[in-house]
This record gives C-alpha cells, structure tokens and sequence, in this order.
C-alpha cells in the first residue's frame, strides 16, 4: 500500500504549475524530483505537506503516516536555543518539552526548591500527555546531527541552521521526510554525513537537490516536474538522462512536424473561397482545431544562454604567494601558505564552512593584506568576483536596473545590447525584469548575479560558491562554459562533481590554518589524500585497511614531501614546451606505426 498518493492535482499561479499531477511513493522508495527553477518542486512539496491546498484533485496520506519539509530557505522569526527550536516542530507537545528541558537546565545550574518545584510539575505534565519518548527524540535527533542543544540558533552559520531544521523535521519521526535542497550551504563534510545519515534512515524520502554526488548517491527513482506535468522515471540518474534525451529528441522532431502541417494548413486557407466550399468543411475545423492545440501547447522553458566576455589577456604570471600567514582573534586562518597560479590555472579552493576560503581568495587578490609574507599580483588583470552572499544585488533596485545600473543598455563584447535582451538569455522573462530583486528566487537571484558578473570582461574569474540553487541544466552550462573560458579561474564550491569538471588542481583546507595544494579535481584529492595516510600508516607499522588498497599508479599520484610542505608543482618553461609538443609527436610515431604496418603486410616483405 502506498505511504503517499497525489491523484490528478491541479494548482495554478497566473500559469499552471501542477496540471493533473499523479505520484505514488511507497515505504522506504527514494524520490528526487528534477525540473527547472521556476517549474514549481517547492511547491509540489508544500502540496505533499499539506501546507498548500491545491485547486483540484486529491493528497491520500494514510492515517498515522507523518509527514515532515525541510524547508529551502530559514524561515524568518526562528529564535531561542536549538533544542527549542527543534522542538518547536513538534506541534502540541513542544510547549510541555521545552518547559521540562529548561526546568531540568535550572536545576542543573544549583537551582533551589522552587526550581525543583518546577521541575516535578514540568515532569508530571510530560508523564500525563506521554510525551518522553518525544523529548528523547529531540535528544538523540541533535546528538545524530552533531549540534549543542543549547547553542543560540541566531548565531549559528548558514549550514548549521540548515542541520537544526532537519533536526527539527527528524523530531516528529516522519514516515515521510520532504527535503528541499538540502545541501545548501553545507560543507563536503557534512553533506557525506548527511548522505550517511540518510541513506541508513529508514523512512520514504523525497528530495529536490541540484547536488549530483548527492542525488547519485541516494535516488533510486527520479521524478520530472515539467511544464506542470510529473514525468516517472525509475532507476539512476544516468539512465534518466539517456532516457530523458531520447525522449526529448523525439518530442522535437513531433512538434517540428507539427508546426510544418500547421504552416501549411495556414497558407491553404489564405488561398481564397474555395478553402470554404462544403467538401473542405472538414479540413476548416481540423485547421481549427490546430490553431488550439498550438494556442494551449506550453513550450519548454529555454536554456540559459551564458556567455563569458574575456578581456585582454593577462601577464603569465598571474599571483605569486610567498609564505603568508593570516588570523584572526588569535586563530590562524592561513599559516605560511605559498602558491604561484599561471595565467590559465583553474583552482578550486575545498574547506569546512569557517576554514577560510572566502579570506584566502580575498589574501590571494590583494583585497586583504596579509600579517606575514607577501603576494605579487600579476599584470593587466581584470577581475570578476562571484559573491556568494549576493551582496553586489540591491534587494529594493529592480532586476535589470541591477545589472544596467539604471540604463537600458549593456555593452557585451564590446557592442551595446539591451539589458532586457541580455536577461533574457538568463532566463529572464521581460516582466520579471521590472520586478525589484526581493521577489526572486534563490536560483533566480544566482542566475541575476552570473548575468551582471559577465557583462565584465575578464581575465580572472573568482566564483565563490556559484551552485547554489541553480537548477542542473544551468549548472552543466556554466560548467561548459567554465571549460571553455581561456583565463584564469579561482573557485569555491562544495559541489564535489562540479568541482571535478571545472578545475585541474585544489587547494584544501587542512585545520589549524594549513592549506596544502594537490593535483586534480575532488576525486583526485580524495585518491592522493587516502594513498598519503596508508602510507604513513604503513611507515608506522599500522596495517592497512583494505577498503584503501591502492593500485600502484594511484600510490605514484601521491605528492612527494616537498609538495606536501606546499611548494609548487609547476612545470618547468622547458617541461612546458615538451608537453606543448607531446601530440605532434604522438601524430608522428602513430603515422610511422602504420607505415611500418603496411611495409609488414606487403607481399614484397617475406621475400
């Protein structure tokens, strides 16, 4: 029996964004629902929630079955300690739990007997409403989160108020846990934690993410919310992109013949009188009839169009580090770090939330003098910084007064274009440009903030955390584009595919202010990171787990002692040119190979 039925559900904004949507998820099934940003799969979870009402149609949610969101953004006026924070979800019961959770505190602290007077009416309210299994779950939910229960939840960073209101949602015990991106703004670290977490939690999930890592990791069935149609799409996600580009492919080739009969049919009835005699009836209310069919098709939403202006090229040497140190209230951030980053470099920055990332970049770029050592910057450079508090938008300014700064022109490749235009590449219907900023969404405001970074040309692209809310189609797009861009890139993502995709080498975060540099993406450092403590471990005599055996190329992939210290790993101006020349060179021995081979196969040769 399903844990869960959505049956023909209708619901519309001015456009309709469930138009007859059926779902059925079973105990236990792992759902990701995929679609565009705009396309409404927050709103499909609020359905599910019971938080919005839907027009038409029917939510079936057995009694008993409980059902919890994690919400995408914090909701506003959430104050107090964790533990009442998280307890507040838990309907009627959360006045009762918090009293005896402070009461217990006061006690705790060398409380008198009014305090234990307290405490035992605390007590004996919770005994009468049978709700100390309930006070224990908040317990266990935070101690499983990794959170202080007494912790001001006003003061906690982005990704630890996201790691409350799941806790938050997990106190209820849902049969059925909603999650609406719930990577936002976590580090690596606690993403892999909460990957772990969920893939061991027995209830049914159903979860939007545009995490790849994550979603490969956990879905077993993928779900497509298109133009307000929920498509199913069983297995992987690879399986669903193969599946989903033929189906794709197909529909274009129908709709293209389509509109070729339609184009044709609107030329016959232009001929004349004759197209109205009786025996053409029939064909005038076909006719008919297409024109409404055309009038009532909703087109799919078109891809963002990025383009990356590049300036003139920078000097070779682009930023030179030479044993900088950083603190801050007595805390080392960067400790004698040196790097040399070439005009052409793409280094991705990796860290808990905290570590400093968004200060190196800031060290790296001159913005921020560092308490020992020095950086040289290079020569015509021209820098775009991707800010990922947004903090270059004006909330109140409207969105194309954001980019063109009160204009109605921005100059792209050096040629005027209208703003209007240019957002529309990103998206952007024209209305929507009036609109003031605060109305958009996350992955719109994303996209506002890519749409006024490239009207800049540059040499240097620093992207701090530029994934966020970006739906996936935009995310590849930008990733191509990344990889297309000739200049220098600086990026800090928690994304651990985009990270994978987009640079060549990292520069990781180790603790107590160590930034060490490694070769290759994510997966690199992970490989190179696992081999250096089996070796280390087998220095020691430890033996070695076998889930980290390593081949022997991957255990030659590990840095040697000097690159672990961090010096560079540059290649030399003459191993430059060798490498420069390698693929002629191959062309060459390859084309000898196949002479030779010829020469071999002659009938002359054995003679």
């Amino acid at each position: 029996m399903p844990i869960l039925t959505l049956r023909n559900v209708h619901l519309s904004y001015g456009v309709p964004l469930l138009d007859g949507v059926d779902l059925t998820v079973e105990r236990g099934e792992r759902v990701c629902v995929l679609g565009r940003n705009g396309e409404g799969k927050s709103t499909l979870l609020r359905v599910i929630a019971g938080e919005v009402v839907p027009d038409d149609g029917a939510v079936i949610v057995p009694e008993g079955v409980r059902v919890a969101r994690l919400p995408q953004e914090v909701p506003p006026g959430l104050a107090g300690s964790l533990f009442e924070v998280v307890a507040d979800g838990l309907g009627d019961l959360a006045g009762l739990v918090k009293a005896y959770h402070q009461a217990s505190l006061d006690v705790a602290e060398g409380g008198d007997a009014a305090a234990l007077a307290t405490l035992a009416r605390a007590q004996h309210a919770l005994e009468g409403a049978d709700g100390w299994q309930v006070e224990q779950r908040v317990e266990r939910v935070l101690s499983q989160i990794g959170l202080d229960p007494d912790l001001d939840f006003a003061a906690l960073s982005g990704g630890q108020k996201r790691r409350a209101l799941l806790a938050r949602a997990l106190a209820v015990d849902p049969d059925v846990l909603l999650l609406d991106e719930p990577t936002n703004h976590l580090d690596i670290a606690s993403i892999q934690a909460l990957e772990d977490f969920l893939a061991a939690w027995p209830g049914a999930l159903v979860f939007i993410t545009h995490d790849r890592a994550f979603l490969r990791r956990l879905a077993g069935r993928i779900v497509e919310l298109d133009r307000g149609q929920l498509t199913d799409w069983p297995g992987d996600y690879d399986n669903y992109l193969r599946r989903r580009a033929e189906r794709d492919h197909a529909e274009a080739l129908a709709t293209a013949r389509f509109d070729k009969r339609l184009a044709e049919e609107e030329v016959w009835i232009r001929k004349g009188i004759e197209a109205r005699r009786t025996r053409n009836e029939g064909r005038v209310r076909a006719l008919k009839s297409m024109r409404e069919e055309r009038r009532d098709r909703r087109d799919r939403q078109g891809e963002a169009r990025i383009l990356l202006q590049e300036a003139e090229r920078s000097g070779r040497l682009v930023i030179e580090a030479e044993g900088v140190s950083y603190a801050w209230g007595g805390q080392p951030i960067v400790r004698d770090f040196s790097t040399t980053i070439l005009r052409g470099d793409r280094v991705g920055l990796i860290g808990p939330n905290g570590a400093g990332k968004t200060t190196l970049l800031n060290l790296l770029l001159g913005r921020l003098a560092p308490a020992e050592g020095q950086v040289r910057l290079g020569t015509r450079l021209e820098v775009a910084y991707f800010d990922q508090l947004r903090a270059a938008l004006d909330p109140e300014r409207s969105v194309q007064d954001n980019v063109a700064e009160g204009s109605d022109k921005v100059l792209v490749d050096g040629r005027p274009r209208h703003v209007i235009s240019w957002l529309q590449d990103f998206l952007f219907a024209p209305d929507r440009c009036r609109q003031p900023v605060k109305a958009l969404s996350g992955g719109e405001r994303n996209r506002l903030l890519l749409a006024r970074l490239f009207t800049r040309p540059a040499n240097v692209l620093v992207l701090d955390e530029p994934t966020n809310d970006l739906d996936l189609e935009s995310l590849e797009l930008l990733e191509a584009q990344l990889a297309e861009f000739p200049g220098t890139l600086l990026l800090v993502s928690h994304d651990r595919e985009f990270l994978d995709n987009a640079v060549t080498s990292t520069l990781v975060f180790e603790g107590g202010g160590l930034v060490r540099e490694y070769v290759g993406g994510y997966q690199d450092w992970v490989r190179q990171r696992d081999a250096a403590r089996d070796a280390a471990a087998v220095a020691e005599g430890a033996p070695q787990p076998a889930s980290r055996q390593r081949t022997k190329a991957e255990t030659l992939a590990v840095p040697d002692g000097r690159r672990e210290a961090g010096a560079r790993k540059k290649l030399t101006f003459n191993e430059q040119r060798e490498f420069a020349a390698l693929p002629g060179r191959i062309d060459a021995l390859e084309a000898e190979v196949r002479r030779l081979g010829d020469a071999i196969a002659g009938p002359e040769f054995y003679k």
